[in-house]
């Protein structure tokens, strides 16, 4: 498997974690039977977002921001991999995009400011360059 391949594998684990980081507190706080629920908007008192803690809807809002970013880098990869195009520097493109998502959850569960922009940065350049070196 290749190095950006690897990295790609090992950013979907980091979703399912992520996943969890916010799940476990959200059910603790809300309550399965709220947060298992259709959540209908007839049905709520408001958003289930803004019934969460500040640090559990900052969980919630970086696994969205994951998703999203996530598409980006898999593009990337597939780009890479499929081009056979894969260098040092996009496997180090890869991993910077990896560290950076890790960094990113503390980031924005602790609202560093403006840490979490420029770490969000890093993985966003990352995965462009990444995209870039393979069309050179």
């Amino acid at each position: 498997m290749t190095p950006e391949l690897t990295v790609l594998a090992l950013a979907g684990l980091l979703q399912m974690l992520q996943f969890v980081l916010m799940a476990v507190p959200a059910n603790l706080e809300l309550g399965p039977a709220k947060t298992g629920s259709p959540r209908d908007a007839d049905r709520m008192e408001k958003p289930l977002m803004d019934q969460l803690s500040t640090r559990t809807a900052r969980l919630y809002r970086a696994l969205n921001n994951h998703f999203e970013a996530l598409i980006l880098f898999t593009l990337a990869v597939v780009v890479v991999t499929l081009s056979d195009s894969g260098t040092q520097f996009t496997a180090a493109c890869a991993y910077a995009y990896l560290a950076a998502r890790i960094l990113y959850i503390p980031a924005y569960a602790f609202g560093w400011v403006p840490w979490r922009s420029l770490i969000f940065a890093v993985g966003w350049a990352a995965s462009g360059l990444m995209i870039m070196a393979a069309l050179l």
